[in-house]
């Protein structure tokens, strides 16, 4: 029942990522910390608010998807032999699937999720990108229906950048593209954005850099993370060089700290 009810909101989220995908080109180029985030105070992850902790082998209430495609864009199979965990991070990556996948794909991605929905709060990850066009690493939270989502994205495309953005009922067109001063891909870094009923305000390293307060998602939505491979998307997610597989993304944690 449970892997069924994943395998339908993961191709509920196909669908929906599929109707975004129009808006993508409106993103614009990277920017630096918004003014409505502008003298807003640092917020940090506390060790108490750590809900998977890989270092500890706090893994409780997550799993990670297999033996299905989201489609559309996504141009990989879930499996959960590409979520491994070994010397207390977990490694998500995207991997060439010899002789193709049961769906017919000829990669690999990974996904993980929690089982729980959760609501407002603070929520966080430290992780470092997989540097590989084409390829996302992410951290998002997201509900299946209604469509309710909050995202933070980094771009196979560029390293140095990282994108947020958030749907209510189905309405997006909230991207906002940051410029980091830092490579992504070469160190853990905390990304975090404080979802509260009238706000949402994302976070790089403790500093605050953009805060929405228009149109705010109400759902409780599942914790989720995944590393996967674009298609036909290229001006958005970067051209896929599949010559720089296997592609990776770790992650030492995620936390959660409720309103």
């Amino acid at each position: 029942m449970k892997k069924c009810l994943a395998k339908l909101i993961s191709l509920s989220a196909a669908a929906a990522v599929f109707a975004f995908a129009a808006a993508l080109c409106s993103c614009g180029d990277a920017r630096g910390i918004h003014s409505s985030a502008k003298d807003l105070p640092q917020k940090f992850t506390r060790e108490e608010d750590k809900i998977i902790d890989f270092a500890a082998g706090k893994t409780e209430g997550f799993y990670a998807s297999h033996g299905y495609s989201n489609r559309q864009m996504f141009n990989c199979e879930w499996s959960r032999n590409n979520a491994v965990v070994q010397n207390g991070v977990m490694s998500m990556s995207v991997t060439e699937a010899e002789g193709g996948t049961q769906s017919g794909y000829d990669y690999y991605g990974a996904e993980y999720r929690s089982v729980e929905y959760f609501s407002y709060g603070f929520y966080s990850v430290c992780m470092k990108a997989a540097d590989c066009p084409g390829v996302i690493s992410s951290m998002f939270t997201y509900t299946g229906r209604p469509w309710d989502e909050i995202d933070i994205e980094i771009l196979g495309k560029d390293m140095t950048e990282v994108q947020f953005n958030y749907y209510t009922n189905g309405n997006g067109g909230h991207e906002y593209l940051y410029k980091l001063p830092f490579d992504a891909s070469e160190d853990f870094h905390e990304y975090a954005f404080d979802w509260q009923e009238d706000r949402i305000t994302w976070y790089v390293d403790g500093t605050a850099i953009y805060r929405a307060t228009e149109d705010i998602p109400s759902h409780p939505q599942q914790f989720m993370a995944n590393v996967w491979n674009c298609i036909g998307h290229d001006g958005w997610s970067g051209k896929f060089d599949e010559n720089a597989l296997p592609a990776t993304a770790q992650y030492k944690w995620f936390a959660y700290r409720a309103a």
